[in-house]
């Protein structure tokens, strides 16, 4: 009855997590419709401003999940994320992987999908926080070469959340981004199990146990050392085989 029990108190929890997450995420496209209207005029220290009052509110949606025991999450080596010029490239399990990196590192700018300006919870804090809706096109090259000017930005080359069987495929673009314009492109390994959130699981489907995840932040890569004696797309190709090789070598371990 114990597990039961259990089972029933986190599907409760993860019903009211998400209940206030669509609560908080409408009332904040009021408040942050001023700082949405001006986006394209925002200065950086505005953004800045949002982005950590978005993270707090995100901190606590992961806090409470937490306290709730819907899931446990451990970070390592974060202190080394958010500096001028840093690509932050990780893989993509679940949902809320977004939510676990920028509630921890609030001042990461990040490319998000471009029918998330769609959604009536959040498209005025993208907005507002300055986050780059990925419309694979010229324009998106030259906004991220902008951004890695004076900000880190957060990318999941993926694209799309990794499927049930757990290999990360990488898209080769959004590697040759870091090449063109960052000055340290740094991995950060997250790590979950049971598998939960996935594309086309909906929230209700509560896994068995807790969710316990790990984010782990990798070792830095010289762009410059990927492109001596070699083009931008001959670079990309290998680094993306790299990371491809790194991520899987740290995610299916457990499966192994």
């Amino acid at each position: 009855m114990a597990p039961k029990l259990n089972r029933i108190g986190r599907f409760l929890a993860t019903a009211l997590a998400f209940f206030l997450w669509a609560i908080v995420g409408v009332l904040l496209q009021f408040v942050l419709l001023p700082y949405a209207q001006k986006t394209k005029n925002a200065s950086y220290a505005t953004q800045l401003k949002v982005r950590r009052w978005v993270g707090k509110i995100w901190f606590f949606f992961v806090r409470y999940l937490s306290w709730t025991g819907v899931l446990q999450v451990s970070y390592q080596g974060f202190e080394r994320l958010g500096r001028a010029g840093q690509l932050v490239v990780a893989n993509h399990p679940s949902l809320i992987d977004v939510v676990l990196i920028l509630s921890r590192t609030p001042s990461l700018n990040c490319i998000v999908k471009k029918d998330l300006l769609k959604n009536p919870t959040m498209r005025n804090q993208i907005l507002a926080c300055g986050f780059l809706p990925n419309s694979e096109s010229l324009e998106l090259l030259e906004q991220t070469d902008a951004v890695l000017q004076r900000q880190a930005l957060l990318l999941f080359p993926e694209g799309t959340r990794t499927g049930w069987d757990s290999v990360v495929k990488l898209n080769r673009g959004a590697i040759s981004i870091g090449l063109r314009s960052a000055q340290v492109i740094t991995p950060v390994v997250i790590k979950m199990h049971p598998l939960s959130l996935k594309k086309g699981d909906p929230w209700y489907k509560i896994p068995n146990q807790k969710i316990h995840y790990e984010l782990i932040v990798g070792e830095d890569i010289n762009p410059q050392e990927w492109l001596q004696k070699q083009s931008i797309p001959m670079a990309s190709r290998r680094l993306t085989k790299y990371l491809e090789d790194y991520f899987n070598s740290q995610t299916l371990q457990k499966d192994n």
